[in-house]
């Protein structure tokens, strides 16, 4: 009967492995499935089918990545331009407060070749103006180079290009420019299609609010406070030469012989934050009673004016928005409310003129303006051409504000001559990031050389490891977007084969870093550093794996043999991928999907619902099953494994008990690395430590155990002999305690 039984429970043993192995075969071949599916929705062509007609003769359209995000596009295996979405690279507040979202396309010269309204949400547009206005705005910067300097509504001045605002609607024409030229230059040059570099924003200067002089109107307007755009209305005629008059009698552009040199505007403009400037012209209180309502690194610009021309019109009324008068900063458009307008009532400067338009307006904290920084105050004059049309030309007066009102940051001179070659001025551009993977690195290694140490402190070691994993995820994954790739292998074997450069490799600092580690590492002690200590998607899928153990999810197992078969999975997808690459690296790059580094790590999961679904679920399969994805799918960690098969030394120690009988770090091994017969799989090992912490445990490691066990046995005191006395017997006799 006993015999019975034993064969029944036996049978369902194998049973269950079989229906476990069977599930573990359909679910690698799910993940294949899910990663081959998704071509067909990732691409930006698909969400965006015009984008094909941008480029006739594209051939497949990349994922969106790098940094600003764009899409590549292949003719073949060559890039002949890039797509993007223009909310993902410079977001630019409209008129309603959020960005206008624009699809642009580039081709490898940087000149737009397409443009489309995504989404907008302009209140402007939706009352009385048609929307395809703005469609055909946006139309017109087909053709231009991200190069151009593009007025909007501006004269045709030397070096720059004009183009007509929609009308009635120009604070959207001036956002929807702003949009798409800066978005376009940022792709452009983080792709190396056009030379320069973007205007960076450095620490604003900080007003010195303790300085303050006695000055009169001469003083403030002589050293440069308060500046002045003044036009005549011969000027603003010029201005509009060739385009169509207005027909109305009282209109203020319109011709008007022996009027030439009269006042159109006379317009003086000043930052009156400093005390200098804002007590000698509000007084003492009023100066007081405004900068009690500022917030801290609010600027106050002062406006004042005369002429046939108002600096505010009555687009504010309707909309909300000063659309007539707007400051421009590095390629920054700030645009003034109705809530930052000010009344500026009875000034107390001396020798000042009189103004029949005077205001202050506020530049609010965290819109990125600089005082200490040039900028420039931009005027639209408008014409009106019909009942619902008008035309607009805009003027400009720059600024500048006296050096003795701010505090200008520590600037510290580049020590890179500006010939140098460009890698030298991204390591040095990225110092900070250097320093700190630095310190990781060298941490890791401390780590290592002590490691006989370390594993007799389980506790520290395992909160060092976490704390570790959380560093490599967040730091060298998320921010440093440092994650290693199959892509990086097949490319430097390409690069051999065809003409290696350093420089290629140099130009990302943290890879270049991580890989001369890696190549040590592997050289010493095999793979297992890098995948069990700096994989950013392998530090994600431990700490999952943790978090599941501590809430008691069920861990799942194969079978030995089933196990030890999946290994062979990712050295397959290997091969297949360097067969690839031998022909197109490009196109081995796209099959290298299979690798969800780019979802979970660079795009930090902004990206197409197939990819992020793929991610998702090897992430969910490693709460089950520990890094389940670098176990049995990494091509990389096959890339690491072969190459680390000439390591020189084998630092994990083991005892003759290993295997036979001891089974304790072959069960325990976080990724089943450990044969039952004992042996250290080091192609597999992912060189946690844990097996070392056994190691070195004596109330786990069975002959640490048996030691310890004779050790407390022979330290343990003799047994004290106990005399007893009878009463009739003089004799003692002794005892021995039962």
């Amino acid at each position: 009967m006993d015999i019975i039984v034993l064969e029944n429970f036996d049978s369902a043993q194998k049973a269950r492995k079989v229906r476990l192995a069977r599930a573990l075969f359909l679910l690698c071949m799910t993940f294949l499935l899910v990663f081959l599916s998704m071509d067909a929705i990732a691409s930006i062509d698909q969400k965006y089918p015009e984008a094909r007609g941008y480029f006739p003769t594209a051939t497949r359209f990349g994922d969106i990545s790098g940094k600003p995000p764009a899409a590549p596009v292949y003719d073949g295996g060559k890039v002949i331009g890039y797509v993007f979405e223009s909310v993902m690279v410079a977001p630019v507040p409209a008129y309603s407060g959020q960005p206008i979202n624009i699809l642009v396309a580039i081709d490898q010269t940087g000149k737009i070749i397409g443009t489309k309204v995504l989404e907008q949400h302009e209140p402007i547009l939706l009352v009385g103006i048609p929307v395809q206005r703005l469609y055909d705005f946006v139309a017109r910067y087909v053709g231009h180079n991200v190069k151009d300097r593009i007025v909007v509504g501006g004269s045709d001045a030397a070096g720059t290009t004009k183009i007509d605002a929609i009308s009635s609607a120009t604070v959207t024409s001036m956002v929807a420019n702003e949009t798409i030229m800066n978005a376009a230059l940022a792709v452009a040059l983080s792709r190396h299609l056009v030379t320069g570099t973007l205007a960076t924003e450095r620490a604003p200067a900080t007003i010195r609010t303790h300085y303050f002089k006695k000055a009169d109107w001469k003083q403030l307007t002589g050293n440069g406070a308060f500046r002045r755009l003044s036009l005549t209305r011969g000027a603003v005629v010029d201005a509009f030469k060739g385009q169509p008059d207005s027909g109305l009698v009282d209109d203020p552009t319109a011709p008007a012989a022996g009027h030439e040199n009269d006042t159109f505007i006379d317009l003086y403009y000043a930052d009156i934050t400093p005390p200098t400037v804002g007590r000698n012209l509000l007084g003492d209180s009023t100066y007081r009673s405004m900068m009690q309502s500022l917030s801290p690194g609010d600027e106050a610009i002062a406006i004042v004016a005369n002429g046939v021309y108002s600096y505010k019109g009555l687009g504010y009324v309707r909309g909300g928005v000063y659309d007539r008068l707007h400051i421009m900063q590095n390629r920054k458009l700030f645009l003034f409310k109705d809530s930052d307008y000010v009344a500026l009532d009875n000034p107390k400067l001396p020798g000042m003129p009189a103004f029949n338009e005077t205001g202050i307006f506020i530049l609010h904290h965290g819109k990125g303006f600089n005082p200490g920084a040039p900028w420039t105050l931009q005027l639209l004059v408008r014409r009106q051409i019909g009942p619902l049309k008008s035309i607009y030309s805009t003027f400009s007066g720059s600024y500048q504000i006296p050096a003795d009102y701010v505090i200008q940051p520590k600037v510290n001179s580049s020590p890179i001559p500006d010939d140098a070659p460009l890698w030298v001025k991204v390591w040095y551009g990225k110092r900070f990031q250097i320093a700190v993977l630095g310190a990781g690195l060298f941490f890791l290694s401390l780590i290592l050389v002590f490691q006989d140490w370390v594993v007799k402190r389980p506790l520290l070691l395992e909160r060092v490891r976490v704390g570790f994993l959380i560093y490599t995820v967040v730091f060298i994954g998320w921010y440093g977007l440092a994650q290693l790739s199959v892509v990086n292998i097949l490319t430097f074997v390409n690069a051999v084969i065809h003409g290696f450069h350093w420089s290629t490799f140099l130009l990302d600092p943290l890879i270049f870093i991580l890989w001369t580690f890696v190549a040590v590492s592997l050289l010493l002690v095999g793979r297992g550093v890098y995948c069990g200590w700096l994989c950013p998607f392998g530090a994600m899928q431990v700490l999952i794996n943790k978090l599941a153990v501590k809430l008691k999810v069920p861990q799942l197992e194969p079978p030995s043999y089933v196990h030890e078969r999946l290994w062979a999975i990712k050295y397959i997808v290997l091969l297949f991928l360097f067969g690839l690459s031998l022909q197109s690296v490009n196109l081995a790059e796209h099959f290298s999907e299979v690798e969800p580094f780019k979802t979970a790590i660079n795009l930090h999961f902004m990206r197409s619902w197939g990819f992020v679904l793929y991610a998702v679920i090897l992430l969910v399969a490693a709460a089950f099953i520990n890094k389940f994805f670098c176990r049995y799918i990494c091509p990389l960690g096959a890339g690491l494994a072969v190459s680390g098969r000439w390591r020189l030394f084998e630092w994990l120690r083991r005892r003759k008990e290993c295997g036979h009988p001891c089974q304790v770090c072959a069960v325990e091994c976080e990724v089943r690395a450990i044969s039952p017969l004992g042996a250290i799989n080091y192609n597999e090992c992912h060189y946690c430590l844990d097996c070392q912490v056994t190691y070195e445990n004596d109330h786990k490691c069975p002959p640490l155990v048996e030691r310890r066990k004779k050790r407390e046995k022979a330290s343990r005191p003799l047994p004290t002999p106990v005399f007893t006395v009878g009463t009739g017997d003089t004799d003692a006799q002794a005892a021995t305690p039962e």
